[in-house]
């Protein structure tokens, strides 16, 4: 039976502090990891804890960054973070500024966010996305393993928007021991049918499932663990999941 378990206790997360064993530390109050569990912990925490955390009165916006602010009615400071970690400005509004980011997503802002960021003293302070989400992800694993004597998976969500559907979802953007995708080509149908083209983004599917708990607002749910799902362990990358640019049909 699939189940997802809430982490619950952790407390707000700074630059430095030891995620991992923290995470094992809280998770231990509900009967600890098992062999196969899947953990998704949420990106801002991650972020938080590498110190990706930027206050927008020590960024000096260029002048590209002026241009695109008074094109998306956004501060100046903020869209200079933006255009530091993107490859390529996919698209403005008034409001929005949609890049491929430094690491290939498709993102509104480079997915850089002010939401759950604890602000200290004066000036505002904005949270980058992770430098390299595999990474990281494959640290927590790592290390995970080494305190709780368990190897479990390691999926890093964020919240995405989609070009054509309303409201954002979990994606995920970071992952360790599990396969990015699912490739069910070949296998039959209810009606014997072979299945040609179906490729299913389970990684992000785990990382939708767990956001139904993480929330993003106040609920203080930033890791959740998936159990139940068996799954092969994999090298895999969350690179993987991004479609190439030559296969784009709407860029």
């Amino acid at each position: 039976m699939l189940s997802l378990l809430p982490v619950v206790g952790l407390p707000l997360i700074r630059k430095g502090d030891p995620l991992a064993d923290l995470i094992v530390d809280c998770f231990s109050n509900t009967g600890g990891f098992r062999s196969g569990d899947i953990l998704v912990v949420a990106q801002k925490v991650v972020s938080k804890a590498e110190g990706r955390v930027v206050r927008l009165e020590d960024v000096e916006p260029s002048e590209e960054a002026l241009e695109l602010a008074h094109a998306s009615l956004k501060d100046p400071r903020l869209v200079e973070l933006i255009l530091r970690e993107s490859r390529e400005v996919v698209r403005v509004r008034p409001g929005l500024i949609v890049v491929e980011d430094v690491r290939g997503f498709i993102c509104a802002n480079a997915g850089i966010d002010r939401s759950n960021i604890e602000q200290h003293g004066e000036g505002e302070e904005v949270a980058l996305l992770p430098l390299d989400p595999d990474a990281s992800a494959s640290d927590l694993r790592d290390r995970i393993k080494r305190v709780a004597q368990t190897a479990v998976a390691v999926v890093i969500n964020d919240s995405h928007g989609r070009a054509f559907r309303d409201g954002t979802v979990g994606v995920a953007i970071g992952l360790a021991g599990l396969p990015a995708l699912s490739d069910r080509r070949g296998d039959t149908d209810l009606t014997s049918y072979e299945l040609q083209h179906t490729v299913i983004g389970i990684a992000d599917e785990i990382a939708a499932a767990a956001s139904l708990l993480m929330g993003p607002a106040n609920e203080g749910i930033p890791a959740v663990v998936v159990r139940g799902l068996k799954l092969p362990v994999s090298e895999a990358s969350a690179r993987e999941i991004q479609r190439p640019r030559k296969l784009d049909l709407f860029r």
